[in-house]
């Protein structure tokens, strides 16, 4: 796999039942719906979640990478979701794929490698990551028939 150089490659972190609506509903929602992380973001960017925990407060410890998707245009949107809450959404092509604890991949990624306290750049909520750190953490969450997929999607020219 070969990285496209003009794209970049992010984290969200999000509980593993609010990834679960996002990957339904093919859309990203970040920090408590705000935009300013989704702003930073393009189109065909890629986003992999991060789920420390089942649910957002009480749920289980999960420390787990949970879906991985390709934004596919630059409109940021409002949804309203009930009276008093109406969060900031970006549409997502979701892959289907595995989900992957990071104590498997702690000594691969650039971020976390060598440091006790890996979990620190995930408290941001939304972070940019590396080509090279993307690969090692899609090729884990990927079966090999969506490998093809992403390798074609990688290295499309625009």
């Amino acid at each position: 796999m070969k990285p496209n150089q003009d794209r970049r490659y992010w984290i969200g972190v999000v509980s593993a039942s609010h990834v679960d609506v996002a990957v339904e509903g093919g859309f990203a929602q970040l920090c408590h719906g705000k935009a300013a992380f989704l702003r930073q973001m393009s189109q065909d960017d890629w986003m992999i979640y991060y789920s420390p925990r089942t649910e957002i407060s009480t749920g289980k410890p999960l420390q787990a990478f949970t879906a991985i998707g390709q934004i596919i245009d630059d409109r940021i949107y409002q949804y309203q979701m009930s009276d008093s809450f109406v969060p900031f959404r970006r549409d997502l092509r979701y892959l289907p794929c595995q989900e992957v604890k990071i104590a498997a991949l702690l000594d691969q990624l650039s971020f976390t490698r060598g440091n006790r306290n890996w979990g620190f750049p995930f408290r941001k909520g939304h972070f940019e990551i590396g080509a090279e750190d993307f690969m090692i953490i899609a090729s884990a969450m990927l079966e090999d028939e969506t490998q093809s997929l992403l390798d074609t999607s990688l290295n499309q020219t625009c």
